[in-house]
Formats: C-alpha cells, sequence, structure tokens
C-alpha cells in the first residue's frame, strides 16, 4: 500500500513538473497580437493619451537623470540589478518600428515586439487592465513626441535573473493577463477609481511589500522603493498614509494641489503630483478619494522602542538650533507673514504628523539629508522648501533630531539609529 501511494504521489509530482514546463515554455512564445488598424489621431484620441500617460507618470521612469524626455536611459534599481527604461519616442531606436497591436501586446502581456518578455519593472501587470483602445491612445500620443536617437541600454541583472527562462518561471508564477472588471456591489465612483488605481496609475507598484522573488505582495500596503531609497507608506494605515479618515475634499486636493491642510507630499509623490495628478479632471480625481477611502484598514506593525536619553538631549539641541525657526518650538509650524493657513508658504506642523511617525523612519531621514519639496502646482506654483543637512550634521545629529521628533510632543514613533543615517547618505 504504501508503495502504491509512493507511486501515486511520484506520478503527480511529475505531472506537476511537466505541467509548470509546459507553462514556463508557454510563456517564452509570443503572445498573438490583437489585430486592427492602427487608429487616426484625432484630437479627442490624442487627449485621452495624453491623460493616461500623465496618470501614470510615465515620463519618470523614461527620463534619465538630465537626460531628454521620454528617451528612457533610466536605470530602476531592484533587489536583483538595475532594469534601463527604453526610449519611447518615434525614433527607430525607439517606438519607431512599432504599430498600435504591437504596444497593446506589451502593455496588456508584457511581451516586447520582437516577443521578447519584458521585466516587470515595466508595470505591465496593471496596465494589462487597459483596453485596447486606451493603449492605442497613449500609443498614438506617444507618436506625437519629438523623435530622439537613444538606443536602449542592456540591464545590469546579476544571473539567474538575466535569464529569459527566469523571468518565464516568474510570469507563470505571478503574472496572467487580464482585464478590469467592475465590482457589481460598489459604485460606479468607487469602480472607477478602482479602475485608476490598480490600472494605468499603478499605485501598488510602489506602495506594497514585495512578496517572494518579488511577487505581488500585499497591494497598497507599503514597502520601500528600492530604485529611491524612500520608503511608500501603507494606504492602508490611517496612521501611515490611509485616508480612510479624510473627506474625499481633502483627497482630491492633495492629489491636486501637492497639500491641504492635514498634509503636503515631497520626494517621489511630489513628482506624481507634480507630472501625473494634478492634471487629471476633478471627476476622475474625486473616484480615486473615493476608492481610496473605501481599502480596509489594516494597521502596520509599529517598533515604537524610545531612543536614548542621551541622543533624544542632543537632538531637542540641534532642533531648536536648526529647526525650530521654521517648524516652532513646540513642532506646531507656522505660516509665513501675510500667507493664508494653506497657502504655499507654511511649514507643516511635526507634532501629531504621521509623515514623521511612519514605523519606517526613511522618509524623516531623506528629509533632513536631501530637503523636502513640494511640487509646483496650479494652486502652488512656488511651494516652500526644507534646505537639505547632509553637510552639515554628522550621522549622529541627523538620528538624534529625528528621534526627538519622532518621540516630542505626543508623538509616538521608535528612535533613529546612526546607522541608520549611514545607510541611507
Amino acid at each position: 500500500m504504501t508503495r502504491r501511494l509512493l507511486s501515486i504521489a511520484l506520478a503527480l509530482l511529475v505531472l506537476a513538473g511537466a505541467v509548470f514546463a509546459w507553462a514556463v515554455w508557454r510563456e517564452t512564445r509570443p503572445a498573438p497580437l490583437l489585430a486592427g488598424p492602427d487608429p487616426a489621431p484625432t484630437p479627442a484620441l490624442l487627449a485621452r493619451g495624453e491623460l493616461l500617460a500623465r496618470a501614470g507618470n510615465c515620463m519618470a521612469c523614461h527620463t534619465a537623470r538630465g537626460g531628454e524626455p521620454w528617451t528612457g536611459g533610466h536605470a530602476v534599481q531592484t533587489r536583483f540589478g538595475a532594469i534601463v527604461s527604453s526610449n519611447l519616442t518615434p525614433h527607430a531606436s525607439g517606438l519607431g518600428g512599432w504599430n498600435a497591436a504591437d504596444f497593446h501586446r506589451a502593455l496588456h502581456h508584457g511581451q516586447s515586439r520582437d516577443g521578447r518578455l519584458l521585466y516587470p519593472a515595466f508595470p505591465y501587470a496593471h496596465t494589462t487592465r487597459l483596453t485596447r483602445a486606451d493603449t492605442d491612445a497613449l500609443f498614438a500620443w506617444l507618436r506625437t513626441l519629438p523623435a530622439v536617437d537613444r538606443p536602449r541600454a542592456p540591464h545590469q541583472l546579476r544571473f539567474p535573473y538575466n535569464q529569459p527562462l527566469a523571468l518565464a518561471v516568474w510570469r507563470v508564477l505571478f503574472f496572467q493577463p487580464g482585464e478590469h472588471r467592475d465590482d457589481p456591489l460598489r459604485s460606479a465612483e468607487w469602480n472607477r477609481g478602482a479602475w485608476w488605481v490598480q490600472g494605468v496609475a499603478h499605485c501598488a507598484a510602489c506602495h506594497r511589500a514585495p512578496g517572494w522573488l518579488e511577487g505581488p505582495g500585499q497591494a497598497l500596503a507599503g514597502g520601500l522603493m528600492p530604485d529611491d531609497a524612500w520608503w511608500a507608506p501603507s494606504l492602508r494605515d490611517p496612521a501611515e498614509a490611509g485616508v480612510q479618515d479624510w473627506t474625499i475634499g481633502d483627497t482630491v486636493r492633495l492629489l491636486r494641489d501637492g497639500r491641504n491642510a492635514r498634509a503636503s507630499v515631497a520626494g517621489p509623490m511630489a513628482d506624481v503630483v507634480r507630472h501625473g495628478t494634478q492634471h487629471l479632471p476633478e471627476a476622475e480625481l474625486r473616484a480615486i478619494a473615493t476608492y481610496l477611502k473605501e481599502l480596509p484598514r489594516e494597521p502596520v506593525a509599529r517598533d515604537d522602542e524610545p531612543a536614548e536619553p542621551r541622543l533624544l538631549l542632543l537632538g531637542a539641541r540641534v532642533y531648536e538650533q536648526r529647526c525650530a525657526q521654521c517648524h516652532g518650538e513646540q513642532g506646531e509650524g507656522a505660516w509665513a507673514e501675510g500667507a493664508p493657513l494653506d497657502g504655499p508658504w507654511a511649514f507643516p506642523s511635526l507634532a501629531g504628523n504621521r509623515a514623521v511617525t511612519q514605523a519606517s523612519p526613511i522618509n524623516l531621514v531623506r528629509w533632513v539629508l536631501d530637503g523636502g519639496y513640494g511640487p509646483g502646482t496650479v494652486a502652488h506654483p512656488q511651494p516652500w522648501g526644507m534646505p537639505p543637512f547632509r553637510s552639515q550634521l554628522t550621522d549622529e545629529e541627523i538620528a538624534a533630531v529625528a528621534s526627538h521628533v519622532r518621540q516630542a510632543w505626543g508623538n509616538r514613533a521608535g528612535g533613529v539609529s546612526a546607522l541608520q543615517v549611514q545607510q541611507l547618505r
């Protein structure tokens, strides 16, 4: 009886292996093209394409620092090496030889024009939800960009992650082409917001905790952004970046103006607002806000271990010398003379500010090191900025003032060590 069970188990194991091998082989085959001619570039189609490009903030990844916009060359850092973005202009080194069907296959199936598998740093796990009409609009708008010659640079990935077979295995485990499906139990506005957040805006690409082998992980639950060494806080926890307790108008203002009476954006999120969300119609922003407001509440695990008294004393002195003149002696914030309370010249309050009491201190340390700058928007074209202190403060001083801010005036968050600062410097 035992031999028979072992034989059955072995046969099932072989069968499962064969099915998996077939699935991997299938992933290496070019997906069929969705036939159809390239649509005429009407004003309505181009406007739709530009809106989608802005919502996805595509330019951020497809522009190297100091390079021509949209020409690629930006090295997206991952745990497995760097993935270099491609040229999206209509030059022969970019999308010059592509058609709308090729482009749809890239966004829907994650395969290049020649059938080559694309790495998921390109967010096809999200853009797969776009319809052919959406990808046609985006492609048509990209065709209006000035053609710039910039050949694709090779990726810098470690073995075995640089092998097509490894990428095919990843896709079998974690990727399935799909389309957006409305939830019939939800409102039309909520479903519209879900389409933006889960699709072209790909919020979960940053606001997630990656799973095994960089799998999807917990969507919108927050996580480290290796490309920028910033922390994307959880959108499921109101103590992090969740907006469950905000009004719809508060969230709309943050996404449109870069600030509201509760918060302001900086770091990578400032680019999202500057290049992306501020250009969306208010109806779409309200849909996004509706979806985010109804996310389930899931508290983030926190370590609120207090810092050493010696470090807090040093931090209080640094704060008095460097920070109090703008943020107030009690972290109450301040406004420039004559500016409205919600105006562009506000110095944010630090007391009770969830941006400085997040479970991870990474963003606070980055602000002290490199400064904090909000996005220029229509409402606030000249936002006030915080200067960098990288060259003025030691690692211990930055750790001390960060710990002080996280534990003063009723704030409750863990201390920061000089080693953490050194690793981010």
